[in-house]
């Protein structure tokens, strides 16, 4: 365990099987369809890598970057999109994989800009979810896990740009961020 964690959230084992699990009702939901799976970078990036190995079906993927105005841990509610798709939405199912969902502001700003931008259906699939911050009413389709109200790092979420290397989910330290 690194040094900055105070103790581990999530293993890598839990991790495998909250991927498998949440990949079985995708493939279920989504058989038929043309989706396009949309990264939520930076932090999404090691879950869809391995959840979109575990799904069985053909569709395509592309990334957005958004950012909320602000500083430190706390969102401002504002938020920018400061990388877009790279291919249309209109007509299709959309299919938004995030890392956690916090506050819901961005998600809720995401989901609303693809539906205007025509896509056809829009969901989300989370990692975590951490319902306790909720600042907007949302709620994702797909839930890994929910996880209380903690700082967390490893598997693709950071900390001021350390940590997306762990390997498992951890809860940092209040002396790192404090």
């Amino acid at each position: 365990m690194h040094k900055d964690v105070e103790s581990v959230l999530l293993s890598e084992k839990q991790l495998e099987k909250i991927v498998n699990s949440l990949a079985k009702k995708i493939e279920k939901d989504y058989n038929g369809k043309e989706f396009i799976m949309v990264g939520l970078l930076k932090g999404s990036v090691a879950f869809m890598a391995d959840l979109m190995k575990k799904i069985d079906l053909d569709f395509s993927i592309d990334f957005m970057v958004a950012s909320s105005y602000g500083s430190g841990t706390e969102s401002s509610g504002k938020i920018k999109i400061i990388s877009d798709l790279t291919q249309p939405v209109e007509g299709k199912d959309v299919l938004i994989v995030e890392d956690i969902v916090d506050s819901g502001n961005t998600l809720n700003f995401i989901c609303n800009y693809l539906v205007t931008k025509g896509a056809k259906d829009v969901r989300v699939v989370t990692l975590c979810d951490k319902p306790a911050r909720r600042k907007v009413p949302f709620t994702p389709d797909y839930v890994g896990t929910e996880i209380p109200d903690e700082f967390i790092v490893g598997y693709g979420l950071d900390y001021d740009e350390k940590y997306r290397n762990l390997p498992y989910i951890g809860i940092l330290k209040r002396s790192v961020y404090e």
